[in-house]
Parts: C-alpha cells; sequence; structure tokens
C-alpha cells in the first residue's frame, strides 16, 4: 500500500477534514474514469446510497460498469444475500 502525505497546512487551507480530502480526490478520480465506484467506496468506506449522494450534491451521475456490477455481486455473496 503506498501512502500519500498531504501536508498540515494544505490540509487547513482546503478547510477540510482529511476524510473529506480523501473523498474529493476519490470523487475526481472516478469523474475521470480512473477507478470504479466499487473502489471509491472500498477506499472511503461509504455505502452505496452515501456515494450516491455525494455525487448528486456534486451534479454528478453513476457510471455503472461490469466491475460496479461484480463489485456488488461479490458484497453482496458475502453477506450471504445472493
Amino acid at each position: 500500500m503506498s501512502i500519500i502525505m498531504i501536508p498540515a497546512d494544505i490540509l487547513r487551507a482546503s478547510n477540510m477534514t482529511e476524510d473529506e480530502l480523501k473523498l474529493e480526490i476519490a470523487i475526481l478520480l472516478y469523474q475521470q474514469g480512473k477507478i470504479s465506484s466499487g473502489k471509491v467506496r472500498a477506499w472511503t468506506g461509504t455505502t452505496v446510497l452515501q456515494f450516491q449522494h455525494e455525487l448528486a450534491k456534486r451534479g454528478l451521475h453513476i457510471n455503472y460498469d461490469v466491475e460496479d456490477f461484480q463489485s456488488d455481486v461479490q458484497t453482496l455473496q458475502s453477506m450471504g444475500l445472493l
């Protein structure tokens, strides 16, 4: 696992918490098609509904692809729902 260090002055200047900044970075990468919604949720610890809410707040839409579907199937299987 790689670790990215964000200087405290940058964090203060952004007026965001570490978790808020991590979510912003994750959504930016998602918006650019670099990571899936499943990866965003896994990295940020958000649920599907929380993630959808965050996208809606920004006027963005879900890009639901095969990887997302497979991730959702795995999650449902691990929960014993499939």
